[in-house]
């Protein structure tokens, strides 16, 4: 146990910082587990400012956020109209074996 009066009020403020870390941390979790399985837009744009949020809070780094969009972002349909560049390749392919 810490003996110095500023020791045992950073004993205090770590406990209050590491459940607020806490809470934000399987805040984004469960936002990240919710893209994973429905895989929808929406909720693909909260997931993208909760990470924004949590890198601004030094929570992750800005790289973990950044790989997380991309992976996310890659699971996530498309809206109708636009498409892959997976299918592009795909079309590619076709039409070369047609040829």
């Amino acid at each position: 146990m810490p003996i110095i009066k500023s020791a045992i009020k950073k004993v205090r403020k770590d406990k209050i910082r590491t459940t607020r870390n806490k809470k934000r941390e399987l805040a984004l979790k469960a936002l990240i587990k919710k893209v994973r399985t429905t895989k929808n837009s929406k909720d693909l744009q909260a997931v993208f400012s909760a990470l924004d949020k949590a890198v601004k809070v030094n929570l992750i780094h800005k790289n973990k956020a950044s790989r997380l969009k991309s992976r996310l972002s890659k699971g996530v349909s498309t809206p109708a109209g636009k498409s892959t560049k997976k299918a592009i390749a795909k079309k590619r392919v076709a039409r070369k074996i047609k040829k």
